[in-house]
Formats: structure tokens, sequence, C-alpha cells
């Protein structure tokens, strides 16, 4: 185990330039980790020589500032040349090494399972939270009359879904609205309030894309449980962003992104469904009937490369290095501090709760009188600052009253960094 000395020497702190040698890899983080051992999350999020360390696995454009990583983050340099070390392998004999990392599935099948607490096999790979949740809502089960109750404020792609359904199906679909933020209760009481006999489907965000709004999810689900009710969760920002076990949270359906906050390659997500509802979900491509209860039949989508999917478990371990609980508090301190900071100008409005526990790396903040693209505009001309517009639309899309950006750092991100974005809202804001 390093010293904090020996680890501050190794890191360039000590000697000539701060952090000028050659990463190693997960070797560093796990040392940078050993140096800070025995502090507490919430100390160690306040530390700048551990972040810079965990800033050095990462190679960034540093002339603009990424302050979008919901879309989707950047890679650590492990995961990145995980990836092509796992194509260069596919080149060389597709068919042959194909088969060899399909075989290899089962691996990161189990650490998924492990890290976000579920039974390996309720565990399916997939490309994103959308294709995840599609392949629950466009394949459950349900005829003319029966009802959805979703929000107004969930994901674009997945209330398209919903309207499809309900122009194919003749489904009848609920959107509840909310203010934002808003309470645990509130968001209980009206979606409970919106069930009906002919509720069949829940489906709701764990934490919102529009401005991370926690949902008191085994709240909901226990109650939808209790009345027969099936229940999806979008999850797409919320694994790797905060830790939580889906064992915990009751829902059937659970879907993620894993190329947002767990950083893993682009185009890859799961697909949790709890065992005893496998059957009850047909798989968006056609699988034998043998594989009805099988979770693998969600991964069934023809040919494909596997090396984003191998590389998952190079993400996870980089994931675990870290440490969930620090990456959450991390995430915390720097939305915060911006946040504290804005905070105090009355024309700015802060359209997310900061209470403890309910945000981490994603908030929403507008300024009365600028719409969301003025605000981006200015950012990106004068500081290279890259954010997200949001604002409420028309049918089919969401709709809602409040507009900003959404601000999404990551523990790539600097203090710095969110220093500038503070400074350029400030302008804006006087």
């Amino acid at each position: 185990m390093w010293s904090r000395r020996a680890f501050l020497r190794r890191t360039g702190v000590l000697g000539t330039a701060a952090f000028a040698l050659k990463s190693r890899g997960l070797n560093d983080v796990l040392a940078a980790g050993a140096s800070v051992a025995g502090q507490s999350a919430a100390d160690v999020a306040k530390d700048e020589l551990y972040w810079g360390q965990i800033q050095m696995q990462f190679d960034l454009d540093r002339q603009v500032i990424n302050l979008n990583s919901g879309n989707h983050c950047s890679q650590p340099r492990v995961v990145m040349e995980a990836v092509k070390r796992y194509l260069d392998m596919q080149n060389l004999a597709p068919v042959y090494y194909q088969g060899q990392l399909r075989g290899n599935m089962e691996t990161v099948r189990r650490g998924l399972a492990d890290e976000f607490g579920c039974d390996v096999e309720e565990m399916a790979m997939t490309r994103n939270a959308s294709e995840s949740l599609q392949s629950v809502q466009s394949r459950i089960d349900l005829v003319a009359g029966d009802e959805v109750v979703t929000t107004e404020q969930d994901y674009p792609r997945m209330l398209t879904t919903w309207d499809q359904r309900v122009r194919r199906d003749k489904l009848v679909l609920t959107r509840v609205q909310f203010p934002v933020p808003t309470t645990q209760q509130d968001l209980f009481e009206r979606i409970t309030k919106a069930i009906t006999p002919k509720t069949k489907v829940l489906h709701f965000c764990h934490i919102t894309n529009l401005t991370g709004q926690l949902f008191p999810v085994q709240r909901i689900c226990r109650y939808a449980r209790e009345r027969g009710i099936f229940t999806i969760v979008d999850g797409a920002h919320a694994g790797a962003q905060f830790p939580f076990k889906l064992r915990d949270l009751e829902c059937d359906a659970y879907g993620v992104s894993l190329h947002k906050w767990l950083l893993a390659p682009f185009g890859t997500g799961f697909l949790f469904v709890r065992r005893d509802k496998i059957d009850k979900v047909w798989p968006l491509q056609a699988a034998p009937a043998r594989s009805a209860s099988d979770i693998r039949k969600f991964e069934e989508i023809g040919t494909a490369p596997h090396a984003p999917k191998a590389a998952i478990a190079d993400a996870l371990a980089f994931h675990r290095a870290i440490g969930a609980e620090r990456k959450a508090a991390r995430l915390f301190y720097l939305s915060s501090r911006w946040a504290n900071r804005l905070g105090q100008y009355p024309k700015i409005k802060i359209h997310s709760s900061f209470k403890p526990g309910e945000t981490w790396g994603l908030a929403t903040v507008g300024i009365e009188g600028i719409p969301p693209n003025k605000i981006s505009s200015h950012l990106w001309d004068r500081y290279r600052i890259i954010v997200a517009g949001i604002s409420g639309g028309d049918l089919p899309g969401p709709r809602f009253d409040y507009q900003g950006v959404r601000v999404t750092p990551n523990v790539y991100t600097s203090v710095d960094e969110v220093d500038t974005f503070i400074k350029g809202m400030e302008e804006l804001a006087k």
C-alpha cells in the first residue's frame, strides 16, 4: 500500500510538474485510493490530488469543457484500450474470436449482476437504455383498453414508444405531471392517484434525464405489486451515478445505458427483468420457445460486435477502483459547488433538489428572461463549455413549463472547469 507521500511523489506533486508521469491505468487508480484510505467519501470528494490522478486516466480535449456527460461519457484509457484490443483480436479470425468473446460474456454478466445487485439470470446486456426499455414496452402483452401510467417528463423515446402502442393496440396512456423540484411524497401521491382498476403498467424514471428528479422507486413498486401492476423503471441516468441495488428497488424491469455513468464503451447497456417475469415479456427479436424464461433472449439481435460488451468488464474494474460512494460524493461536490454560487442570484432558478441523497451529477439551472439556446451559445462562444438545453415541448415529446441548461460533470471534470461555468453564468445573470 502506498503512503500519501509516495503517491504525491509518483504523481509529480512532490517534484517537477504535477501529474507529469505516464499513467499506469488501474494501478494508479488503486494507488490513489490507497493514499486516501480511511477517509470519508465526503472528504475524498474535495481532495484535488486524488481526483487529479483520476483525471489522468482520460485522454480529453481540455480546450473544451464538457458539462454534458449526461449524453454519454468519455471513457477512461483502460476502457478504450480494451475495446481496441478486443476489436483487433476479433479481426484476426472473426468467426473464431467472436465465439471466444461471446463465451466470455458470462463473466461480464456476473460482474454487472454483482455490482447492481440482482440474480445473474436477471441481467441481459443490451446496446442502451432505450433498447432495454423498448424490449419491455413493445413486447409485454397488453390489450385494447389496458391502461399505462407514465410521467410527462419521461424520456421522449420512451413516450414515443407508448404512443405507438396506443395507436397500434388502442391502449390508454396517462401522463402524470409534476413540479420541479418536488418531494418524494408528492411524486408517490401523484402516481398512485393516477392508477385505476384498468392500470396494467407503471413506467417512470429512477431519476429524470431533465433535472435529475429522484423518484421513490421502492415505495411505488411495492404499491404496484400489491395491485398486480407491472413496473418498468428507466435507470438510464441512475446506473453507476450513485450506489443502489436492484433487489432493493423491487421493480419488475429496469434499463440502463452503461456508456453514461459507468464510463463503459459507447453502445452498451443492460436490461434487468425479475426472474419470475421474464416469460411474460417477448423479446424484440424472435427467440425459440425454449428461451421463454431465459434472460439471454433479450440479447438476440443478430450479428453484432462483442468488443464493446467485453470491455464492460474493464469499465466495471475502473468504477470499482474509484468506489461508488466516492464517485457519488465527488459528483455531488462538483454540482453543489456551482449550485451554491449561482443560487445567490435572484434571476437564476435551480430546478433540481440539492437535499442530501437526492442529487449527484445531474442538475438543471435557468436564468429568467434568457432562453436555453442563448445560455448555451454564450457558454460555448465565450468559454467553449458544452451543456444541454432543456425546454418543454409539444406532443409526442415531454411537456413542462420550465427551461434552462442541464449540467452534468463527471470524475474527469476539474474544479477549474466548474468555476469557469460559474463565471459564464454569473455574466449572464448580471
